[in-house]
């Protein structure tokens, strides 16, 4: 049994079961929350894992030792703990919850007071080193539990974002992928004019039909050959704890993230006038010039979801996307939702009458992407080195902010390292011309794989 904790990443904790998470761990993970963040009250929830209420009820158990009252929500996703953090007022959040990691893992996402997110270099690593310490002393008294839901003002407030009788009625695929979506699709259900055909839909920590992970390009063809034999007008699918969301059209053909993130601050802009928006730097051309063109300021921000909330905060942002899928409001605590998005892009569709293909057409063509491309190499740095050497005396800009990125007249280039393995991940885009966006991501897969 591991006691190295090495289930902290720099965001969340992430680990196998038994021996990088357990109940003990889980525990001392509780009682170190406490100690940081000393938050009077939290809120706590679970997703669909097999053993996210084992590790919940220690978490709990620790929490409360250390004389923190706990609110427990039960089964819910991530931004259920978001909603409910802010809503109920209280001083943090934990969701019990892995996402779309393998089945046998599970883990832990944090909030403060507000939802506002706890990362390496804003809490997590001293809740690290006291966890990994274990010396606390118990409160007086313990904090008191209880239970209770948030579900109908989420509901509500998930429905606040469109105009329900101005909705048509479209035929929809929903993938869950057994993790958690299911639930709340089924609650926003009776509200909407969509029929909706379920794919996936019952929660199973089994995953008898692989992790929920839309981002692998093998599990999505479920949902597309989907919508085409259903002839739905739409596709959603979910990763596990549903703070994400994937789009796909008519044609059951998958929608890039980058270009949702275009759609979503184009309809934030044309509703409410100029606006901030929030994008990061690994795809940008789209989602500048769609904020520029309706009147508001792209603002850049460095990747990962903590560094997003951080940036909407400072400059009051009403809305921030990643590529990853990853979307933000500003009313929403400026926290991701994965199911928010869906219900915007749906009232796009109803008020403009375009089909979901038709909405983004444009925008793919006028910048098309390579999409997110993964290698391993050995040394990640030296590489990074090798291809600024490379590439620089040619560029326009070069910026650092996460990873390397780099302009040239008609295209550019995004090539960052993972946190937490030797992989680089690239991404490259043109201005209008495809065969030279793919021509320079093959030139560039050849200098990483040389």
């Amino acid at each position: 049994m591991s006691d190295s904790f090495e289930c902290f990443k720099a965001y969340d904790v992430r680990g196998r079961i038994p021996d990088q998470l357990n109940e003990d761990i889980a525990r001392r993970i509780g009682r170190a929350y406490a100690e940081v963040i000393r938050p009077g009250s939290v809120v706590v929830g679970h997703d669909i894992r097999l053993t996210s209420e084992a590790i919940k009820a220690s978490l709990i158990e620790g929490l409360r030792e250390q004389g923190v009252s706990v609110r427990d929500i039960g089964l819910c996703g991530t931004e259920e703990i978001y909603f409910a953090t802010a809503h109920l007022g209280v001083g943090g959040g934990i969701a019990v919850t892995a996402s779309h990691n393998p089945k046998d893992y599970n883990g832990m996402k944090f909030v403060r007071e507000a939802s506002k997110p706890i990362s390496g270099d804003s809490g997590l690593a001293d809740i690290r080193a006291l966890a990994e310490a274990n010396r606390f002393v118990a409160a007086a008294s313990p904090g008191d539990l209880s239970l209770l839901s948030t579900q109908t003002a989420y509901i509500e407030h998930l429905l606040s974002y469109v105009d329900v009788a101005a909705l048509k009625p479209l035929k929809i695929v929903c993938t869950a992928g057994n993790g958690g979506a299911g639930r709340v699709v089924d609650a926003l259900e009776p509200h909407l004019p969509f029929e909706l055909i379920k794919v996936h839909h019952e929660p199973d920590g089994h995953f008898p039909n692989g992790v929920p992970n839309p981002l692998l390009v093998e599990n999505r063809a479920v949902t597309a050959e989907r919508v085409v034999a259903e002839q739905a007008d739409l596709g959603i699918a979910w990763d596990g704890d549903f703070d994400r969301c994937f789009f796909f059209d008519s044609a059951g053909h998958f929608i890039e993230g980058y270009y949702i993130v275009g759609l979503l601050a184009e309809a934030f802009l044309s509703r409410l006038g100029p606006q901030r928006i929030v994008y990061d730097p690994r795809l940008t051309w789209n989602t500048q010039d769609i904020a520029r063109t309706a009147g508001g300021e792209p603002v850049l921000s460095k990747t990962g979801h903590a560094f997003i909330k951080e940036r909407m905060r400072e400059v009051d942002a009403v809305y921030g996307g990643e590529m990853s899928a990853h979307h933000y409001f500003r009313d929403f605590a400026y926290c991701d939702s994965g199911m928010i998005p869906w219900l915007l892009v749906t009232a796009l569709m109803s008020r403009t009458g375009a089909s979901m293909g038709e909405l983004v057409a444009a925008r793919e063509a006028e910048f098309p992407c390579s999409g997110e491309i993964n290698r391993e190499v050995e040394d990640p740095a030296a590489l990074l080195a090798a291809v600024e050497a490379r590439y620089s005396a040619r560029a326009l800009t070069v910026e650092k902010l996460d990873g390397l990125g780099m302009d040239f007249d008609n295209w550019r280039f995004n090539l960052r390292m993972s946190n937490t393995e030797p992989v680089v991940r690239l991404n490259v885009e043109s201005r209008g011309d495809p065969a030279l966006m793919t021509d320079k991501t093959e030139e560039l897969l050849a200098l990483i794989d040389a």
